[in-house]
């Protein structure tokens, strides 16, 4: 029986199992096993975490995303009115200044049609007075002239007084 290689592996194998439970392998064997759980639930752990801080992170973008774009749609909205009450103020101003310059140029017209009609009154006068002179020198002499002179300081005097 001592002869067999059977016999010698039946030997091995039980020394092999009595140094293994000896030095306490399966313990540390364990050991090791429970380490490796706990590193790879404290890993587990920490992804949960930075998922999480991920997706708070993400959300913060997204709301700051979303109130920016508002902020932007304000800022366009409100250039559209102040746009809208540029151009109303600027056709008021266009409106007024064509008043004004309209009523310039009438009063201009009034001006220059009043200086016409002064002018071809004056020139009228003019004529007058010089065709007058000429029908009054026709017509009267040197004699009448003096006569008429004389007569008119006379009454002159009266009148006067």
């Amino acid at each position: 029986m001592f002869a067999t290689p059977e016999f010698w592996v039946l030997i091995s194998f039980l020394g092999f199992v009595g140094l293994v439970v000896y030095y306490k392998v399966p313990g540390m064997v364990a050991a090791l096993l429970d380490k490796r759980a706990a590193d790879i639930a404290a890993e587990l752990d920490e992804a949960r975490r930075l998922r999480e801080e991920a997706q708070q992170l993400l959300a913060s973008y997204q709301r700051k995303q979303r109130e920016a774009m508002k902020e932007a749609e304000d800022i366009i909205a409100q250039a559209k009115i102040e746009a809208e009450q540029l151009a109303k103020e600027t056709r008021a101003n266009m409106e007024a200044q064509v008043d004004r310059r309209t009523k310039l140029a009438e009063d201009k017209i009034a001006q220059a049609e009043t200086q016409a009609l002064n002018d071809v009154r004056a020139t009228a006068a003019e004529v007058a007075v010089g065709a007058a002179r000429r029908v009054i020198a026709s017509k009267v002499d040197a004699g009448k002239d003096a006569e008429f002179v004389e007569k008119s300081i006379s009454e002159l005097a009266s009148k006067l007084h």
